[in-house]
């Protein structure tokens, strides 16, 4: 038995090696895995010596020869592909055990451009491939977490079976799937934005797997998307138990609210949309504001803040049960006061998500676009009432804009003193929308402003804002009926912004 070892990550390779050596499988490697192994007294032959030719190129030509690949991909149960070997003087090659150069790492480190071209693996993945197509006869190892269960099996059983053979091959080309789709995202990073991309792939390494997806009867894991770590897949988690498909999908929706404001803010989330935001003069006013919005359904609620976590937020923070509280970082008494909170899971989110693409799955399909940003500049915006809005409904009407990205069409979100005080989510009607924001409002809504995602179709559900009480509105424009809206809120005098972008939320 012949293995062929070319890694960079080195752990674990010794051990392995002896393994390998001990079961009296011959031993050939690349360079500076030969001599690491060399190092540890393992014998092996540098991969020169069965190639005939050096390697060049500082590197970048070592393993692409015939001697390498027919070995690799000889069929075994072929006579004529054996006796093509035995001509040319190879051997076969039962075990490749190959890591890739660190090119994700190399962006993430924020290395040059050279740099990074030059950690992009050429003859790795195609020894993986070769090897992986050639699984009837050939085991592919790509990670050091698959030492030990190869090397049981080549004990146990003299070689590796079947099914593990298989099993390792899919793993491979997965791997090598995600690997390149990280290079393409690079690249394509690189070049001038011109429209969609022609060929869009996805991979990623799994990052846990979950007990189960949204529903129990659903297997669920998470992953990590190419390039730069950062997001809430990323977070480090302080306490608490591993977090649920649901879970991460409320505590992004979460991260994602309050990383919108670079003033001290908080939310609490329930099912992806916020029932509580607010801005404050600290983590502990914001939140204990957003709190105020919907205390009920804050219970079992996600809360985010985007400031440190003193031991008095801490303290409030954990009046309530809550699933998770995520912030930027917290101190040593308030994680141990929250960690009296056995069932709270605490992350810390340090570096926020990158501007990746959404990606939707549907039947047969992928729906991909580029992330949804609010712009919340007065000077791109217009009012188009009789009324002007005043600096304190300015203030409110930018909050309220861009807390309403992040709820689900069709949607409104009323806003007084810079917190959401009344919030109509996911409804098939406008106006319902518009109802149970006031609602929710109750008494707040006098005086305060509002929020729609898409424009209003015909003035009734502004109607229904402007007798509630509310002052100032701002939405999206666009519809044929604007005028009659417009005639209707200064008629209910009602300063009416025009924001001049939708922002739905499907």
């Amino acid at each position: 038995m012949r293995a062929l070892l070319g890694v960079s990550d080195k752990t674990g390779l010794a051990d392995l090696a002896r393994g390998l050596h001990e079961r009296g499988v011959e031993l050939v490697a690349t360079g500076n895995t030969a001599r690491a192994i060399a190092e540890a007294g393992i014998p092996v032959r540098q991969v020169s010596e069965v190639t005939g030719a050096p390697e060049m190129l500082d590197g970048r030509v070592k393993t692409l020869h015939p001697a390498i690949h027919a070995g690799i991909l000889a069929r075994r149960d072929l006579p004529e592909h054996m006796r093509a070997l035995e001509a040319h003087g190879y051997a076969p090659i039962d075990l490749v055990v190959v890591n890739l150069y660190p090119f994700a790492a190399t962006v993430a480190s924020g290395a040059d451009p050279e740099s990074i071209i030059e950690n992009i693996d050429i003859g790795g993945p195609t020894m993986i491939r070769a090897a992986a197509k050639n699984s009837d006869a050939v085991a592919v190892v790509v990670s050091p977490s698959q030492y030990a269960a190869v090397l049981g099996e080549i004990r146990e059983h003299g070689e590796v079976t079947a099914a593990t053979r298989r099993r390792l091959a899919a793993e491979a080309f997965a791997h090598v799937a995600a690997y390149d789709t990280a290079v393409a995202d690079w690249l394509a990073a690189q070049l001038p934005a011109d429209g969609m991309r022609r060929h869009f792939t996805v991979g990623g390494e799994m990052l846990s797997e979950l007990r189960y997806g949204e529903n129990p009867h659903q297997r669920g894991a998470l992953y990590a998307i190419p390039g730069i770590p950062g997001g809430i897949a990323h977070a480090r988690q302080l306490q608490g138990p591993a977090l649920s498909f649901t879970n991460w999908l409320d505590a992004d929706a979460a991260s994602s609210l309050v990383a919108e404001f670079e003033e001290t803010a908080a939310a609490v989330i329930k099912h992806t949309n916020p029932c509580g935001f607010a801005t404050g003069e600290s983590a502990l006013d914001a939140y204990r504001r957003a709190h105020e919005c919907d205390p009920r359904s804050a219970y079992g609620g996600i809360v985010a803040v985007n400031r440190q976590v003193d031991l008095e937020t801490a303290q409030e923070l954990a009046r309530t049960f809550l699933e998770i509280v995520i912030c930027p970082g917290i101190d040593d008494d308030a994680a141990a006061r929250l960690a009296r909170r056995e069932r709270l899971r605490v992350l810390v989110l340090d570096r926020p998500a990158p501007d990746a693409y959404d990606v939707r799955s549907l039947g047969g399909g992928l729906l991909v676009q580029t992330r949804d940003r609010v712009v919340a500049d007065r000077a791109t915006m217009r009012v188009v009432s009789q009324r002007q809005p005043s600096e304190a409904e300015w203030a409110d009407l930018l909050v309220a804009w861009r807390v309403c990205r992040h709820v689900k069409s069709n949607a409104i979100v009323v806003v007084a003193d810079r917190m959401a005080v009344g919030v109509g989510a996911g409804q098939m009607s406008r106006v319902e929308a518009a109802e149970l924001a006031v609602a929710r409002a109750g008494e707040r809504v006098s005086g305060s402003v509002a929020a729609s995602d898409a424009f209003f179709p015909m003035p009734d559900g502004l109607e229904t804002l402007g007798r509630a009480g509310v002052r100032a509105i701002i939405h999206p424009g666009g519809s044929k009926n604007d005028a009659e809206v417009t005639a209707a809120a200064d008629a209910l005098g009602v300063a009416v912004v025009l924001a001049g972008e939708r922002h739905f939320r499907h």
